[in-house]
């Protein structure tokens, strides 16, 4: 079956991430900034779904939803943002977009709105174990206490700080549930508006609103016969919480604009990383949905909570990432061990986690130390002449050395110019990922390439 294609019409960094995901599934991405190219690929290929920022220079997404308005095919169109609002979302609908995001975009968003056919990447796809590292008592007994309410019907609210691995919790309950042939479905309950979030969960008819132009199945539908996670449950409108309580209670919907109760069969989990019983002395939260939510609690522990398990980890990942980046075997240093055991981890495993990326990449031959973790005020400097001496970047023309024939000695923004090229080598261009190995914005890393641009270097 041939390959499903995507059209961005976004910035390449916010595409990029995605790569290895959509080469994954079998999916074809084509990233534009402008409308005669995107109109250009629409003309010359088939495409299944299209994103768009809602503006670019000398680009408005207004004037592709007017061009495509009246062709025979009605290809739907998505706007995702960076910073968005409710009426900017219903003035988007009322042109014809399908849906309206906040980005980042995630495969998992992507993954639930193609089309069907698509083989191993529909919603409905099972998921597969997900290990999940620790030998800490208190993972020990959490994951004991999963695995035993698992096989029921009873909702699980997983709650803990941003970063210590609920939406994993998630999916290990969902493996060992009996529905782990169904569908997985995730819904993020703060990246949308109310309005969206209710079609979100619930789909909607044709005609419902203005833009409904076809019945869309909500999350809810989606998700019958497995698993529905309502991620970050706290951010949910009081007003949703009502009609998303009825569901739960009935095991029954209704689609905006519908006539119709619609019967469903899901098992939900819920996350939060806030206190749900502060929320509901302050009146922001349902008592009675915080009740039917919290049948079975699973309160993660922060990682500096873990104990050994933090160097557990940090292995776990040195070994993933000298393999995703073809790299030798590396281990820590007594340093880097004392420095991991002492740090406070507010980033939680998904902090340890970048950090040790950012390690194996700038140890080299190894040991990692904490000079390779390059915290904030750190500035690197290479070891030998070996980590210096090589091209950077394969479209550069850029080549330093730690020395000339003078014995001359690279200024600081050589250094930097030629760090900041190896991260982009070692991330495959990716912009996102190379400034988080640097520990820098995404803007800090556009600004520095644009003044190498304006020096005559090639950057591409």
């Amino acid at each position: 079956m041939a390959a499903k294609c995507i059209l961005f019409i976004a910035r390449s960094e916010l595409v990029s991430p995605l790569h290895t995901d959509f080469k994954k599934h079998d999916c074809k991405a084509v990233v534009v900034e402008d409308r005669v190219s995107a109109l250009k690929v629409l003309e010359n290929s088939k495409v299944d779904l299209i994103f768009t920022l809602p503006a670019l220079p000398g680009y408005r997404a207004q004037d592709l939803l007017a061009s495509l308005s009246g062709t025979a095919d009605v290809l739907p169109v998505i706007i995702f943002t960076e910073k968005g609002s409710a009426e900017e979302a219903r003035q988007f609908m009322e042109l014809g977009a399908q849906d309206y995001w906040l980005s980042p975009l995630t495969w998992e968003k992507i993954n639930a709105v193609l089309p069907t056919d698509l083989p191993v990447s529909t919603p409905t796809a099972p998921v597969r174990d997900r290990s999940i590292i620790g030998q800490d008592p208190s993972i020990i007994r959490i994951l004991a206490l999963a695995k035993q309410v698992a096989p029921s019907k009873a909702t699980v609210l997983i709650s803990g700080e941003s970063g210590t691995g609920k939406e994993m919790f998630a999916r290990f309950i969902h493996v060992h549930s009996g529905r782990e042939n169904g569908p997985f479905v995730a819904v993020n309950c703060a990246a949308l508006p109310e309005l969206l979030l209710e079609s979100e969960l619930f789909g909607h008819e044709k005609g419902a609103f203005t833009g409904a132009i076809a019945r869309k199945l909500g999350k809810f539908e989606l998700a019958s016969g497995g698993t529905l996670l309502l991620d970050e449950i706290s951010e949910m409108d009081l007003a949703l919480q009502a009609k998303l309580l009825r569901a739960l209670q009935e095991g029954e919907i209704d689609r905006v604009g519908g006539l119709e109760t619609v019967k469903v069969d899901v098992r939900i989990l819920a996350t939060t990383n806030r206190n749900l019983e502060d929320s509901v002395a302050k009146g922001e939260f349902r008592q009675d949905l915080f009740y039917r939510l919290n049948v079975i609690p699973l309160r993660l522990p922060s990682l500096a909570e873990r104990g050994d398990d933090i160097l557990l980890l940090a292995d776990f990942f040195i070994k993933r990432y000298c393999k995703e980046y073809d790299l030798r075997s590396l281990v820590l240093s007594q340093e880097a061990h004392a420095w991991l055991m002492d740090h406070a981890w507010p980033g939680n495993v998904r902090e340890l986690q970048n950090l040790m990326e950012r390690a194996v990449l700038l140890a080299g031959s190894g040991p990692i130390r904490p000079a390779h973790f390059l915290l904030d005020g750190q500035e690197w400097t290479p070891e030998n002449s070996e980590d210096v001496v090589e091209d950077v970047h394969p479209q550069s023309a850029i080549t330093l050395v730690t020395s000339d024939m003078d014995g001359r000695i690279p200024t600081i923004q050589e250094m930097e110019m030629h760090l900041i090229m190896k991260s982009l080598d070692q991330t495959a261009g990716n912009r996102t990922k190379a400034s988080e190995l640097l520990g820098i914005s995404v803007r800090t890393l556009r600004n520095k390439l644009g003044e190498y641009r304006k020096i005559g270097l090639n950057i591409p």
